[in-house]
């Protein structure tokens, strides 16, 4: 089926290579500089500044939006954003580089760009009146004309068919679309300009504040108090709030002002609940909102990973966790804001999802993986968990669970039977997750952490399978005190070894305490090595594989789920995780602390499938 005209980017096909038409302008600039033709080359490099700044504007807006922390009181739509919207709003930025092309040709075709001042005070009251007296209505009635049924089929049906607005969904568009809001910018700016009062701060002025206005509008989130508009009521009909623009995604026929209300007001297309809505979410937005029903307690593994959130960048975050050149740039930031997290020491929401209807939510521990190894730093960690863990109880959580590290013991365990919610750290799940991943036809395996929760767990139930395992431990009493928890027929299948030459003939390695590529080389050729240490052991050795994290896939019904769980694919998260999930969906009653009971592991894994998670697919 051929697609309308100017319903398609051109350079779709180009992935990240379109940004190359921003070389042009760059080569405009050396060019000019050794032609010292300073006119054409400031024109270009103001249009690359600008079009940094346009894209960071509505980057910054997306961030906070998605800082769950500070805006989960002020969402106006309470849903989270799934990976299809983040996939269809992907190249949200191209109406960037049409209007840095625009603005290339409007520099030969007006005359009265070629010197401007960097300051003219008339310009920008000239451009305040075309604003208000040619911008704002053309764009009210070109909005309603895309809502016929032609143009809004094949135009505007893409700009709503993100459910839940984003700043970055201001962009996603057509290239017809942008094409007329780019003639709604320049009239401003080409008429103050025409006039002789034009000036470069205008510019920059101007569309700065035009992005920050549209990126507010369609963020989600409402910043601005009822109070305002309760002291100045005039001023209901010249700002429009975030929750006055979402009622034109949920009611499209009603609300299409750029800025101003009083042209919807003047065309009789104003929601009459526009302002109340306002309130009620405005005072709302000091009260806890909606109790989750499950919090996962994570935690950042490395610098890189605390940029792999959605309030850093929501493409990233919808991606495995991985090292991207592009983010070395960010480092710098994200150490400092490794610092800020060490002085502020608070737990904070991440994200949440919808399963069967209940909210899941991910806290995080602003800890990063190296902390959990210092001593003088665990106190102060089991702390920030037990606080985590007191203030679910205190606002009515269900089921709480602990992702990998967090799983150090708080002293809140002492005194567990005081709490309402189930603490579940997920270690049932985890185990029968990497028990389900080794072949039925295994006669021996080599396990390190063998005498950790995990490791014990894994050895008892692999015996009575009749698997030989060579539990690496120095410590003979621990060995010991396992191997007794055996079936007396099973306990000659558990062995101690002290040295990793011990599986030196051993192809299924189960490494629960991290080893260095020295003693992965004891290793035989094509080993596998399945693990549950964190951070994952590197992949040294080629003539061997390497098992990922235990992870399972949630189940099909999960709604507005939009971040990928570390380094796992979408919709895939720890075991710790699922496991956890699988507690609240059984409605289980007790807490999962503390040793494994292995006679559960079966029962635990039986009612996973049962609601749907699926083991993931090597």
């Amino acid at each position: 089926m051929v697609s309308a005209p100017l319903s398609t980017w051109p350079w779709d096909n180009l992935g990240i290579f379109k940004y190359l038409l921003y070389g042009p302008f760059a080569a405009k600039v050396l060019h000019s500089r050794m032609q010292e033709d300073a006119r054409i080359e400031y024109w270009c490099i103001h249009i690359l500044i600008l079009s940094l700044v346009r894209g960071l504007v509505h980057l910054y807006w997306n961030a906070y939006s998605n800082m769950l922390f500070f805006t989960r009181n002020r969402l106006i739509i309470r849903k989270g954003i799934d990976f299809k919207q983040i996939d269809n709003e992907w190249n949200w930025d191209n109406f960037i580089i049409l209007h840095a092309l625009v603005a290339a040709m409007a520099y030969y075709i007006f005359p009265c760009l070629e010197s401007l001042p960097i300051w003219n005070t008339k310009g920008f009251i000239a451009a305040l009146i075309l604003h208000v007296t040619v911008s704002e209505p053309l764009y009210y009635y070109l909005h309603r004309f895309f809502h016929k049924n032609y143009l809004f089929t094949n135009y505007h049906s893409l700009h709503h068919s993100s459910p839940v607005p984003q700043a970055v969904s201001a962009g996603h568009a057509t290239p017809l679309e942008h094409l007329a809001l780019n003639v709604v910018i320049a009239i401003p700016i080409l008429g103050s300009s025409l006039m002789g009062y034009g000036s470069i701060s205008l510019i920059y002025g101007y569309i700065i504040v035009f992005d920050f206005l549209r990126s507010m509008g369609h963020s989600n989130v409402e910043i601005l108090s009822h109070k305002l508009f309760e002291s100045l009521p005039v001023l209901r009909y010249l700002l429009y709030t975030s929750t006055y623009h979402s009622l034109h995604h949920t009611e499209m026929d009603t609300n299409f002002c750029l800025f101003m209300p009083l042209f919807d007001a003047m065309g009789n297309t104003l929601n009459a609940k526009s302002w109340q809505q306002h309130k009620e979410i405005s005072l709302a937005s000091g009260k806890n909102g909606r109790i989750p029903d499950f919090v996962f307690l994570a935690h950042v593994v490395d610098i890189q990973s605390s940029m792999h959130v959605p309030f850093v960048i929501r493409t990233v975050s919808s991606l495995p966790c991985s090292s991207l050149y592009y983010l070395i740039p960010c480092w710098p930031a994200a150490f400092m804001y490794m610092l800020i997290m060490w002085a502020w020491s608070k737990t904070f929401l991440v994200s949440f999802y919808y399963l069967r209807g209940r909210l899941h939510q991910t806290w995080a521990v602003p800890r990063y993986g190296f902390h959990y190894f210092l001593p003088f730093a665990r106190e102060g960690i089991n702390n920030l968990i037990e606080q985590a863990i007191l203030r679910a109880d205190r606002l009515g959580v269900k089921v709480i669970s602990l992702a990998a590290l967090n799983k150090v013991e708080p002293s809140l365990l002492t005194s567990i039977r005081t709490l309402k919610l189930e603490l579940f750290m997920g270690n049932t799940l985890t185990a029968a997750v990497i028990l389900n991943e080794i072949p039925e036809d295994v006669k021996e395996v080599f396990l390190t952490g063998a005498t950790s929760k995990l490791g014990r767990a894994i050895a008892l139930y692999l015996c009575r399978r009749r698997v030989r395992v060579l539990m690496l431990t120095l410590s003979t009493e621990r060995f010991q005190k396992i191997q007794k928890e055996a079936p007396v027929d099973c306990q000659n299948y558990l062995v101690q070894v002290t040295k990793y030459q011990a599986a030196k003939n051993c192809k299924n390695w189960i490494v629960g305490k991290w080893i260095t590529p020295r003693e992965q080389s004891w290793a035989p050729s094509g080993t596998h090595f399945h693990q549950f240490v964190v951070p994952p052991i590197l992949r040294f050795r080629r003539d061997c594989t390497y098992g990922n994290l235990a992870a399972m896939k949630l189940p099909d019904d999960v709604e507005g789920l939009g971040c990928c769980e570390y380094t796992m694919d979408r919709g895939v998260v720890h075991a710790c995780h699922a496991g956890g999930v699988v507690h609240f969906l059984e409605a289980w009653d007790h807490h999962e602390v503390g040793a494994i009971d292995v006679d559960k592991i079966d029962l635990v894994w039986k009612a996973a499938m049962k609601h749907g998670l699926k083991p993931v697919k090597k």
